[in-house]
């Protein structure tokens, strides 16, 4: 799974203001705190999905999901603010 696949955010750019990624991550983690820290997990920490379930003690199918989920929604929040 890419995390901001430009494919299907086109207007997404990869060259995201770190201010603006922290800022969405915060608001994500107040919506939606098992998004956030698999956001964390797997796109800061690099961790596998396989490493991130058996951390958070969910299945892989959860950290799938909430990764997908996660990564529509952080998208959205970048776009709206660009860096």
């Amino acid at each position: 799974v890419i995390l901001f696949d430009e494919a299907a955010y086109p207007a997404f750019d990869a060259d995201v203001d770190a201010a603006n990624l922290d800022d969405a991550l915060t608001a994500l983690e107040k919506l939606e705190p098992i998004q956030a820290r698999v956001v964390e997990l797997r796109f800061f920490g690099g961790l596998t999905v396989d490493e991130v379930a058996g951390l958070l003690g969910v299945s892989e199918r959860t950290v799938i999901r909430q990764w997908g989920l996660a990564e529509a929604w952080l998208a959205g929040e970048l776009l709206r603010k660009p860096g």
